[in-house]
């Protein structure tokens, strides 16, 4: 089947992220390929209705859960009411850069399930404008195998057929964290899987931000476990994720990669009402 006109769902979970949901709407406004619809799921946070509507050229289905049901809950629900044939995932203070979608579309002739490399950004906050402070690009080989050990996949950008949830099922909320881990291996089972080797994706990673990635917990280690032992991938370690990237195994994965991104921030449509530019 030739998907190079096929309608896209981008399944976006926010909670209480104004400006960064407004950036990554800005970058989605801005993408090359167009046959798309955006479903924004906010888990029981602030409203944000003001902030899809200084989007109107873009069609987004707003989706308010009365209560915070959680952030792989929120996917459930998106993913559900997604139109589209293929489903694009995307976490709410990452970005997507023009070329993506119209590249990752074009990948999937030959797979069921594509996920790019990425760039992981650093930023200060101005006046909640992110300025990008530094950048580490995030590319691995696919390697199945390994991915049991340590998983090099990045949720946010990357594309699959939506059917395969008839499949497999929907996002399991009972390993929380590690769901995409879970997703992933989940999908690579039975479907065709690929990587495209260019970073098109910006990963937010806040020094003083809430990324799950710095949750070292009795909490986090009872979800790995869980993980574990779904996927009979024995016991897990719980360093710190830079640590991680530095073990030899990992370190051996890496690999070369397009870049794609000139460096400069994504300045959002909120930013420039609320600072009158």
């Amino acid at each position: 089947m030739n998907h190079l006109n096929a309608f896209v769902s981008v399944v976006i979970p926010t909670y209480n992220r104004p400006y960064p949901l407004a950036e990554l709407l800005e970058s989605l406004n801005r993408q090359t390929y167009r046959h798309f619809e955006v479903v924004v799921v906010n888990d029981g946070g602030e409203r944000v209705d003001d902030v899809v509507a200084l989007y109107p050229e873009l069609d987004v289905h707003l989706i308010h859960c009365r209560d915070n049901v959680g952030h792989v809950e929120a996917r459930n629900i998106g993913v559900k009411a997604a139109k589209g044939e293929l489903v694009m995932l995307c976490d709410d203070d990452d970005l997507l850069l023009p070329c993506h979608m119209e590249q990752m579309v074009a990948e999937m002739n030959n797979a069921d399930f594509v996920y790019s490399d990425v760039e992981i950004f650093h930023y200060r906050t101005e006046n909640g404008q992110r300025i990008p402070t530094d950048r580490f690009l995030f590319a691995y080989e696919y390697d199945r195998e390994a991915m049991r050990k340590f998983s090099t996949y990045v949720p946010s950008g990357s594309l699959y057929r939506k059917s395969i949830h008839d499949h497999l099922g929907y996002f399991d909320r009972n390993v929380h964290h590690y769901w995409d881990w879970d997703f992933f291996l989940r999908v690579s089972g039975s479907f065709r899987v690929k990587r495209v080797a260019t970073a098109s994706v910006l990963y937010a990673f806040a020094d003083d931000g809430d990324n799950l990635s710095r949750q070292m917990d009795d909490k986090r280690r009872m979800y790995l476990n869980r993980l574990s032992e779904k996927h009979g991938l024995g016991i897990l370690p719980m360093k710190n994720f830079w640590l991680l990237l530095d073990e030899p195994e990992v370190k051996k994965r890496r690999a070369k990669s397009k870049i794609v991104w000139d460096g400069k921030p994504i300045i959002s449509r909120l930013w420039r009402l609320k600072h009158h530019v």
